[in-house]
């Protein structure tokens, strides 16, 4: 009892909660939940928002503007002439004045055409007037860092917002912007045997990032200008077939998916299923799942079923769960049951089923639990059944906890999901007497631990006064130490003081 006692202290006495190892494997249940909310990032869709990561600097720059200019080029001393214009151009861009901000970067640019910031200061002089509608005198202004700064840190972030603003010039009827983006857009050339080599990635491919990058922001311009033009040159660039491309195909395959229509899926469709690299075939299966048509859900069947790539067939899986049909459910629930597929393959499907909180996938998962064998695949069973919620759901969920027959590490997820998900808590408190294995106990205390009501602390309370069982009467008291509610103490103190 001494023990006890002093267990009973250390409880009151702590001042941050802990979990000791007894416990640890009860609160191991939790990891379904953290699998549930890493699921798209371990399908990549992260990589398909980030695809057009080149296009996207001049959103995260007008998002900051209430923060300053991120400009690449440090203050420098005050005896640099150049100091106090930058200062002066930054205070102002700040403020949101543009005119006196481009004004002021313009002059230094002009006045110090030598100067480290000269480049640099020409892009954010651009930048100040493009924010203030004056987009002709924007565009000479990049086009002149271009012809005389080619060293700029800010160069590319330049072409990107030329790209920007030669769309926008373009739309009001600009020849030279419309001619701009056509030109820009178009696939590059191989090189002839007369030009000097490109230089060579660790990779072995022309280092053309900054083209590429160019020229998807200029693919994307002629795409909102006219997609009857832009179409082709997509296709065009989407028919190479070299790995050094690659990177440019993945990104052309986001700028088609942005345009709705038959032959948006064409292209989609071609490209899931004969571009040589997995990735590329992965980012247009993503997006065929924004498609949503017969024709799709007909691909992403085929895909699921016959390719051999994992990445491919999650990401099928993943489309085919965004697209809200009878078939593509159907699809899924057929492939869940499929014995000839992976097992990681079938969690997913199921996973998925359960975010679709219908009640056929409801009934489809109830009796897929008893059809299953391994136990990795019951247990997704039982946490997408969890995510459902609903009442016939939580009676399941309970029934399997309650079935001796079930092994024990079943019954324990079965019972945490119960408990985790509103199930009925006079049923729960009720359990606690009705169970025998201790196991199921231990599970059931740190189920009231974690619900908030009267009845749970209640539970828990008797469990610390009157339990036999040493160490179940430990967990009670630990778990209430972690209590906020003043009868939890008050309870441990009469613990110590009988």
């Amino acid at each position: 009892m001494q023990a006890m006692y002093l267990m009973v202290a250390a409880v009151l006495g702590m001042q941050q909660p802990i979990v000791p190892r007894t416990v640890a494997p009860a609160l191991a249940h939790a990891q379904p939940a953290l699998e549930a909310l890493n699921a798209l990032d371990a399908l990549g869709a992260l990589d398909a928002l980030n695809a057009l990561e080149g296009l996207n600097v001049l959103d995260a720059l007008d998002a900051l503007d209430a923060v300053g200019p991120w400009d690449s080029a440090p203050l420098q001393d005050e005896q640099d002439p150049t100091d106090s214009l930058w200062r002066g151009a930054r205070r102002a861009f700040n403020r949101g004045d543009y005119a006196s901000a481009g004004k002021l970067y313009a002059d230094l640019a002009r006045r110090y055409p030598d100067a480290t910031r000269a480049g640099d200061a020409l892009y954010w002089a651009a930048f100040a007037l493009y924010k203030n509608d004056d987009l002709v005198r924007a565009r000479s202004l990049l086009f002149t860092q271009q012809e005389r700064y080619a060293k700029a840190a800010t160069l590319r972030d330049g072409y990107a917002l030329l790209a920007r603003i030669q769309t926008a010039l373009a739309k009001q009827g600009d020849s030279e912007a419309a001619a701009w983006l056509t030109k820009y857009a178009q696939p590059a050339q191989p090189a002839q045997p007369a030009q000097p080599a490109q230089p060579v990635s660790t990779r072995g491919c022309p280092d053309e990032d900054d083209e590429d990058d160019v020229r998807v922001a200029a693919l994307n311009g002629l795409l909102q200008m006219d997609a009857t033009n832009a179409l082709p040159i997509l296709k065009k660039v989407l028919a190479k077939r070299d790995g050094c491309s690659a990177g440019l195909r993945r990104k052309a395959v986001f700028i088609v998916s942005q345009k709705r229509g038959g032959e948006t899926e064409d292209i989609l469709l071609d490209v899931a299923r004969n571009d040589p690299d997995s990735e590329v075939r992965q980012q247009a299966v993503f997006w065929l799942s924004q498609v949503g048509s017969d024709r799709a859900v007909t691909a992403l069947d085929s895909i699921l079923r016959s390719s051999t790539d994992p990445e491919l067939q999650d990401k099928a899986i993943f489309a085919l769960s965004q697209i809200h049909n009878a078939r593509a459910a159907q699809i899924l629930r057929d492939y869940a049951t499929n014995e000839r597929a992976s097992d990681q393959a079938r969690e997913k499907a199921i996973f998925w089923l359960g975010q679709q909180r219908s009640p056929e996938n409801a009934a489809f998962l109830r009796g897929l639990y008893a059809k299953v064998t391994g136990e990795d695949l019951k247990e997704k069973v039982i946490f997408s059944l969890s995510q459902m919620g609903g009442a016939d759901n939580g009676r399941w969920l309970m029934d399997i906890a309650l079935n001796e027959r079930e092994p024990v590490e079943m019954r324990k997820k079965a019972l945490f999901w119960a408990g985790q998900t509103g199930g009925n808590l006079e049923q729960l408190v009720g359990l606690y007497d009705r169970m025998q294995d201790q196991e199921m106990k231990e599970q059931l205390i740190f189920v009231y631990s974690q619900r908030h009501e009267a009845a749970a602390l209640d539970q828990l309370i008797r469990i610390a006064k009157t339990e036999q069982n040493k160490e179940l009467r430990k967990k009670a008291i630990f778990w209430l130490g972690q209590s906020h509610d003043p009868r939890a103490a008050q309870v441990l103190l009469e613990i110590i003081n009988p």
